[in-house]
C-alpha cells in the first residue's frame, strides 16, 4: 500500500473515529491481503436499519461494494410476525438462512417450517412469502442476487415515514416497481 493511500484510509477512519483495521472499522480498506479491490466490513450493530412494524432489518451490504450483484439483510422478526402477501421475483433470486427461532415458510401450498441452521433458496418466478408464527423471535439473512430488492424495503419505511398504513395494497404496489408481482394464484 502506498504511504498516500495509507494516510488517507487513515484519515478516512480517524474521521468515522476509529483506528485502521479496528472492529468497528466500516470504511472499506485496500492492502496486501486484498489486493487493490476494496473490502468492506460490516460490524455488529452497524449497517443501515430499517423498521418496518414488528420486523427489523438491518442491511449489511445493499449492492454498492459488489457491483449490485449482491445484497444482504438481517432481520429480526417478532414472535406471531406476519410476512408479506406470497409473491414472485422475476429479476433476483432470494435466500433466507435462519439464525436463530424459527420462521414459516409458504411455497405455493406448502409449508416449511425452518429451524436455525436451515437455508431456503428461492429463485426467480417461485411463489413464496414467510412468517414467524411462534412465540419466540427469529432472526435470518436474506441474500438478493441481484441487490434490486435492497431498495423494496426502504420504499417500505419511507411509507411508514409519510404516514401511510403498510397494508397489504400497500405492500404490493411497492413490490410492482422490483419486478416482483403477488401471486394471486395462491393468495
Amino acid at each position: 500500500m502506498s504511504d498516500d493511500t495509507q494516510s488517507s484510509t487513515a484519515q478516512g477512519n480517524a474521521d468515522a473515529g476509529t483506528s485502521p483495521g479496528g472492529p468497528d472499522d466500516r470504511t472499506p480498506t485496500t492492502g496486501a491481503a486484498s489486493g487493490s479491490v476494496p473490502v468492506s466490513v460490516v460490524g455488529p450493530g452497524d449497517g443501515e436499519t430499517i423498521v418496518l412494524g414488528s420486523t427489523r432489518l438491518r442491511i449489511l451490504e445493499d449492492g454498492s461494494n459488489t457491483g449490485h450483484r449482491l445484497g444482504i439483510a438481517e432481520s429480526v422478526l417478532a414472535p406471531h410476525t406476519p410476512g408479506p402477501p406470497q409473491h414472485r421475483h422475476a429479476q433476483h433470486d432470494e435466500g433466507f438462512y435462519v439464525t436463530s427461532g424459527s420462521v414459516r415458510f409458504t411455497v405455493g401450498e406448502t409449508d416449511h417450517d425452518a429451524a436455525a441452521g436451515t437455508l431456503v433458496m428461492v429463485p426467480t418466478g417461485a411463489p413464496h412469502t414467510f412468517a414467524n408464527v411462534t412465540d419466540r423471535p427469529a432472526v435470518m439473512l436474506s441474500t438478493f442476487t441481484p441487490d434490486l430488492y435492497v431498495q423494496y424495503f426502504r420504499d417500505l419505511q419511507d411509507m411508514i415515514a409519510d404516514g401511510r398504513e403498510l397494508t397489504r395494497e400497500a405492500n404490493i404496489e411497492a413490490m410492482t416497481h422490483y419486478a416482483t408481482e403477488p401471486a394471486t394464484d395462491f393468495a
